[in-house]
């Protein structure tokens, strides 16, 4: 995964706001997600920035003062998690 790949939410994915965290359900597996106030925050910067992720790691680093390669890594890794849990689909920036 890259910096200049886009995410896109999955289409069955029903995201809500609850006492400042996200809660996700998949309709098509009927699985539930919590993500923490972090993981909050990088999925409402997605949303924000279109999914671009190079902008999404520059407003996170605007956010949480953290080293711009520890911030990157878990934003990929975060990301990648997603994927593999059917949440959100990676792409190309040129798709």
């Amino acid at each position: 995964m890259k910096l200049t790949q886009q995410v896109k939410f999955a289409d069955s994915v029903f995201a809500q706001e609850v006492d400042g965290e996200m809660v996700l359900l998949d309709m098509n597996s009927e699985n539930y997600f919590g993500l923490d106030e972090v993981g909050s925050s990088i999925w409402q910067a997605i949303e924000a920035e279109e999914g671009m992720l190079e902008r999404v790691l520059e407003v996170l680093l605007e956010e949480y003062d953290v080293e711009e390669s520890v911030l990157k890594h878990d934003l990929l890794v975060f990301v990648d998690k997603l994927a593999e849990s059917g949440l959100v689909e990676v792409r190309n920036e040129a798709e």
